[in-house]
């Protein structure tokens, strides 16, 4: 097995996808000639093509109506919408269309079909190009929610998405394209869509986060067991929507604390969901309130200011000592 990063996990996944059933098409702004913004796709059209890679026209409902028309009539679909933060003027396809054909259809329609959506900050992006706006599709009836944050899983989370009946929003941290590497097998494989992942074994608090909070997560983790003595589990959630209620519960039925970092804004964010879900499956065990550590009810800041508004560091270690000392 080679050791990859995420933006070759996601590509490796996608040529192989392409190569193994002709129903696989792309579509979205500038995937196809230019290989993406961020290169995701680079090769992908010289080697299959026009019809199965195909540039757009800047309209991203127009990406989405296409692609809910390419899936209810058999293809599947993978549409890259360039940023999240772009996303608004799709999210009637979203929510009104792929969410409910299958309901409101009676079963008899399905929207098999991927939306890649990079997202979030911390790399010094013009406005409307950091947004992390997940609350947004967790909220959407019909719509599935996963949030890699390692090459491995990037690209199995990416071949349970496709084997889905469901439309999957398929959340790609920008921050994590080319942040490390590890071995990712070459082939089929899936990671399933629901489980959570246990990062790191603890004892005394259990820290939850997704896509490009978990690194951050792991080295608080690491830096309270070095200072403090103290054991963070760190639970990667993955899947957002299912979200994996019986794994949240079980880590803080051991531990007895919690901590959700995100870089949502705080208020309605997929956080606030993290501690209902303590509260309804592990409330007797707490020995101390959850904290939340998140962006702020603002829109997203100019680069020069996206350290103060970024959950970093020092905010998620006093989040985390208070808890411990609670």
């Amino acid at each position: 097995m080679a050791e990859i990063n995420m933006v070759t996990a996601i590509n490796q996944a996608l040529a192989e996808l392409l190569a193994s059933d002709p129903r696989v098409v792309l579509l979205g702004e500038d995937i196809g000639v230019n290989g993406g913004v961020f290169r995701v796709t680079e090769g992908l059209y010289e080697r299959f093509g026009r019809d199965r890679v195909m540039d757009t026209p800047l309209a991203e409902s127009g990406i989405l109506g296409a692609a809910i028309g390419m899936a209810v009539g058999g293809l599947r679909p993978i549409a890259e919408i360039q940023f999240m933060g772009f996303l608004y003027p799709g999210l009637d396809q979203l929510i009104s269309h792929a969410g409910r054909i299958r309901h409101r259809s009676l079963g008899a329609l399905s929207v098999p079909m991927v939306v890649r959506i990079p997202y979030g900050g911390g790399i010094r992006a013009p406005e409307q190009h950091a947004d992390s706006a997940e609350a947004y599709l967790v909220h959407t009836p019909g719509l599935k929610v996963v949030v890699p944050s390692t090459p491995y899983d990037a690209k199995g989370l990416l071949y349970a998405a496709l084997a889905q009946d469901s439309p999957v929003a398929f959340l790609e941290p920008i921050r994590l394209y080319r942040l490390g590497r590890m071995e990712v097998p070459e082939g089929p494989y899936q990671v399933p869509i629901g489980p959570s992942r246990v990062a790191r074994e603890g004892r005394d608090l259990s820290l939850f986060a997704w896509g490009a909070m978990v690194p951050l997560a792991l080295a608080c983790a690491e830096e309270i067991a070095r200072e403090d003595g103290a054991e963070v589990e760190v639970v990667d959630l993955r899947t957002l929507a299912p979200v994996d209620v019986e794994g949240i519960g079980r880590s803080v039925r051991k531990t007895g604390r919690a901590v959700v970092v995100h870089e949502a804004p705080m208020t309605g964010g997929v956080g606030a969901e993290v501690v209902a879900t303590i509260n309804e499956t592990a409330f007797w065990w707490l020995k101390a309130p959850v904290a939340r550590v998140t962006g702020f009810d603002l829109p997203y800041p100019p680069y020069a200011w996206e350290e103060f508004y970024l959950p970093g560091s020092k905010r998620l270690l006093k989040a985390l000592r208070e808890t411990l000392r609670e």
